[in-house]
């Protein structure tokens, strides 16, 4: 409107329409079709005031173009591209279908002008969230190099964990090989130390290991992370399922360490990476001039934000990581590839789980039921006799130790028919030892020894030959000898039959 200002206001001094255009503020032929318009609403007469603009829009505002001698090729089928744009689908399978489905001979422009026109991809006007010094913090994961350790070879995929402080973009990064609950914790930690400090509340996405179930009202918490926030004093602030925006400053964060220092450089391991970045966020990072605050991170943050965080507790909160497990068949729950035992009255229930650096704790309906040293080696287990039922301990507990001592209390043939036994080189006799010893209940020590003896006798040491002389009575038969090892062997046991002496081989 203000041209068209300019245009009356020169012709009102009696300029031409070839002097106007001479200006290049409107040709010829539009300045005539202005002049004819001005002259007829009175505009061109010195004593009244030029219009303001929105009389002069009124006249000379853009006026819907559409051509009503042309209709577009795709206006025919509005109400089904309608209804496509309504369920999500995009343009370019809505042209699709509409070529196989009704022959349209339109191209992708026609129907993307009809959509434009029923709505499609309308803009959306968003605000910016503003944040008080140590308010807030935002966190977020991103995907990281792959580094190929110089040592091993093996190639690892890496996530770089980001906090970034909502106030002064001042930033936290740091390389990880895995977004385990445990790694989630350890990098809150040394993102608070890193900072000094810890903010009012940390705003995070719905990651598993944060939130155990998305929901835009009732979120739920992990439980492990509930301990780190109320052990550090902050607040978990979820953002809405789909919707990143809301924590749009760690999101920008996670691209800026993504661009500007992963590429181009050469990694040797995890650690030799995150000594690079660390160096990065102080040196680089910290001293660029940021796009929104126009102030450097690292200044901002300590002359207006550092003083306010929250005081690290004196003693570090304890990170422990809960998790549900079920206790299987043999009495032991697995967790990260390591089994720890738990009572067997609880085989196939469900246990909470707590695991710390140095120990895993067991918890059934809140009470304590087992407690572990932490196992980091994989397929490593933890047993506790206690937890094991009765019938399964005979096996663990009654091993060839404890039945040459209890042989040994018997008497001296029972001790030497267990040695017997357990000197086979071919069979594994220890459940016989075991029964030989049992035995004892039924038919007392006494009975046992004597038909010990007699087995040595017959050079026949097994469990059902002494369970046989007891069952039959012959251990209280009389016999002519007691087996004992200095009673002489027979003649011609010790002397050949047909050896001749020397002399009478002459």
């Amino acid at each position: 409107m203000y041209h068209y200002r300019q245009i009356i206001h020169r012709m009102r001094v009696g300029q031409t329409d070839r002097e106007i255009a001479r200006t290049k503020l409107i040709g010829r032929a539009k300045c005539a079709q202005v002049r004819s318009l001005a002259g007829h609403h009175g505009w061109l007469v010195q004593d009244i005031p030029i219009p303001d603009d929105a009389a002069l829009a009124e006249v000379f505002g853009r006026k819907d173009d559409t051509n009503p001698t042309h209709q577009s090729v795709s206006q025919p089928y509005e109400k089904q591209i309608r209804n496509w744009l309504r369920d999500g689908v995009c343009l370019t399978t809505i042209h699709q279908a509409l070529v196989d489905k009704f022959g349209f001979t339109g191209s992708y422009s026609s129907v993307r002008r009809l959509a434009l026109k029923l709505g499609y991809h309308k803009p959306v006007a968003t605000c910016i969230l503003d944040f008080t010094p140590a308010e807030a913090a935002q966190v977020d994961f991103g995907k990281g190099p792959d580094i190929t350790d110089c040592f091993t070879g093996a190639v690892k995929k890496t996530w770089i964990f980001v906090m970034t402080l909502c106030f002064s973009r001042h930033m936290y990064a740091e390389i990880v090989t895995d977004q385990k609950v445990s790694t989630w914790l350890a990098c809150h930690r040394r993102a608070f130390e890193f900072f000094g400090g810890v903010p009012l509340k940390v705003i995070i996405d719905h990651a598993k290991c944060a939130i155990t179930r998305a929901c835009f009202r009732d979120p739920e918490v992990q439980r492990s992370y509930g301990e780190l926030a109320e052990g550090y004093g902050f607040l978990i602030s979820p953002c809405p399922p789909g919707d990143p925006k809301k924590k749009g400053r760690v999101e920008s964060g996670v691209k800026y360490v993504k661009n500007r220092f992963v590429p181009l450089r050469e990694f040797r391991s995890v650690s030799h990476g995150n000594e690079q970045l660390r160096k990065w966020l102080m040196e680089t990072a910290g001293n660029r001039i940021h796009g929104s605050t126009r102030q450097k991170p690292l200044t901002f943050f300590a002359e207006s934000e550092k003083a306010l965080l929250k005081r690290l507790p004196d003693v570090p909160v304890e990170m422990a990581a809960w998790s549900q497990v079920k206790l299987h068949g043999n009495c032991h729950v697995q967790f990260e590839k390591a089994s720890y035992s738990a009572p067997y009255t609880l085989v196939h229930q469900s246990l909470w789980l707590r695991a710390t650096d140095t120990t895993v704790k067991l918890y059934h309906n809140l009470n304590l039921v087992a407690v572990h040293p932490r196992l980091r080696r994989p397929g490593a287990r933890s047993t506790v006799d206690g937890h094991m039922p009765p019938e399964a301990l005979v096996w663990k507990l009654q091993d060839p130790q404890w039945c040459l001592r209890q042989s040994e209390a018997v008497g001296p043939s029972c001790h030497r028919l267990i040695r017997r036994l357990f000197s086979d080189r071919v069979l594994d006799n220890l459940r016989a030892a075991q029964g030989i010893i049992g035995l004892a209940k039924k038919y007392g020590t006494v009975r046992l020894e004597s038909a010990c003896r007699r087995a040595l006798h017959f050079d026949n040491p097994r469990y059902r030959t002494v369970k046989d002389i007891l069952k039959q009575g012959l251990d209280q038969a009389p016999w002519e000898h007691l087996p004992c090892d200095d009673v002489p062997l027979s003649r011609v046991y010790t002397v050949g039959r047909f050896l001749r002496p020397a002399c009478e081989l002459s």
